[in-house]
């Protein structure tokens, strides 16, 4: 008697997702950092209880399809455990979208979108996203790549011109650092970000989302 072929069901994904209010997209695991801190680094891939890890990277619609209607969120977050501009093309194609549908949109981003695709891309979010959060997490050059392990040379100047242009071409920008981690000066990080005329805020390490 020949067995019945066995099919193994494809994993369910998340790829959007409810914290505080907001709905959160979660389009991509690949980043350009390795932080220290970051949990899928410390071998989870869990958000406050939602797991995270991604087995393929969602269309375009399907993720406009999991956001649904964006009304029912106070804004609408491209943020994971990846960096959301590293599928560019398809953040502002999906940000367009919902923004054309009332959404308010907002990208956490490592604010290196310009350096990774050798172009000032500012101009061309302004158009479709609201406003920035930019992971500082540091407060100089030499403990910033000591805990993000950048895989690029010169990220922390270029994340620094990100959060300065990002802001002229009219996004609402703020700069985060997380206190806890060694020789953060959260106090330093703060100063660093008024200099650039965008705002700050205080993270608390191992504290997600």
């Amino acid at each position: 008697m020949q067995a019945t072929p066995q099919y193994r069901e494809e994993p369910h994904d998340i790829i959007a997702y409810e914290l505080h209010g907001n709905g959160y997209l979660n389009i991509t695991s690949r980043c350009t950092l390795r932080c220290s801190f970051c949990p899928k680094h410390q071998k989870t891939w869990e958000v406050q209880e939602y797991d995270l890890r991604l087995h393929r990277e969602p269309s375009v619609e399907e993720v406009l399809e999991a956001v649904g209607n964006p009304a029912k969120y106070k804004s609408v977050v491209f943020c994971g455990l990846g960096e959301p501009t590293q599928r560019l093309d398809a953040l502002l194609e999906i940000a367009r979208t919902l923004k054309r549908q009332g959404a308010l949109i907002r990208v956490n981003t490592d604010g290196l979108a310009s350096l990774i695709n050798g172009r000032d891309v500012t101009p061309e979010m302004a158009e479709a996203v609201d406003s920035v959060s930019i992971s500082m997490n540091a407060q100089d050059a030499e403990l910033y790549e000591r805990h993000c392990r950048p895989k690029r040379q010169g990220t922390f100047g270029a994340m620094l011109d990100f959060a300065l242009r990002a802001r002229e071409s009219g996004i609402d920008v703020t700069m985060t650092a997380i206190d806890g981690l060694p020789g953060v000066d959260i106090g330093a990080c703060e100063r660093l970000a008024r200099q650039l005329e965008v705002k700050f805020r205080r993270r608390v390490l191992d504290v997600v989302g």
